[in-house]
């Protein structure tokens, strides 16, 4: 998407990114599952059934990692030093720390400067793997593309010192207290990039 610039708004071109991997992803799935099924599973139930479920794991999984790499992009545009996935406490791998692993690691590096972003394209209650992920940093921060999370689970969030960073376009879905709250993907950029100057 050559005519798409970062600098056009973080919030609209994740999203624009994200829609577009999202059609070509599904043009090439329907492409090759297209042909598995017409081949058929010859009344074998198993078969069939351990397709479908490699297929939507595997719908699953493409939809963080694509999420992570939009975002990495992202913040290599913008010029804010990161490192993905790091190893941290207990062998915790957070999706991200600012300004990088080196950073986390050295225990003269004031802690207050510290970032922790964790990615799920969807959060459920997968939301709390993300507190124990970096140990140094009290506040966390968690970015997904789930639409109107309940305000019981935002509540505890807030309550676990847990932000939760959520394209400006998905804010509409949530109440209008939660909104107050959310953080756009703009703001978490912009809050990361005033720590590393």
């Amino acid at each position: 998407m050559p005519d798409l610039s970062p600098h056009d708004g973080h919030d609209d071109v994740l999203m624009a990114w994200m829609e577009r991997e999202e059609i070509l992803f599904r043009t090439l799935e329907k492409h090759l599952i297209g042909e598995r099924l017409s081949q058929g599973f010859t009344d074998d139930v198993d078969s069939f059934i351990s397709f479908s479920l490699s297929v939507q794991n595997r719908r699953k999984s493409r939809a963080g990692l694509a999420l992570e790499n939009h975002l990495e992009i992202l913040f290599q545009e913008c010029g804010i030093r990161y490192t993905r996935t790091p190893v941290t406490e207990n062998k915790a791998k957070p999706d991200f720390i600012f300004p990088g692993s080196n950073e986390y690691h050295d225990p003269d590096y004031n802690s207050g400067l510290l970032t922790m972003l964790g990615v799920k394209s969807s959060c459920k209650d997968r939301w709390r793997q993300v507190l124990s992920e970096a140990d140094r940093i009290d506040s966390k921060h968690l970015l997904t593309l789930e639409a109107a999370i309940s305000t019981n689970q935002t509540d505890e969030m807030q309550a676990k010192k847990l932000q939760l960073v959520v394209p400006k376009s998905l804010h509409f879905t949530y109440q209008e207290e939660q909104q107050m709250w959310l953080m756009g993907v703009a703001d978490f950029t912009g809050f990361v990039s005033k720590k590393q100057l």
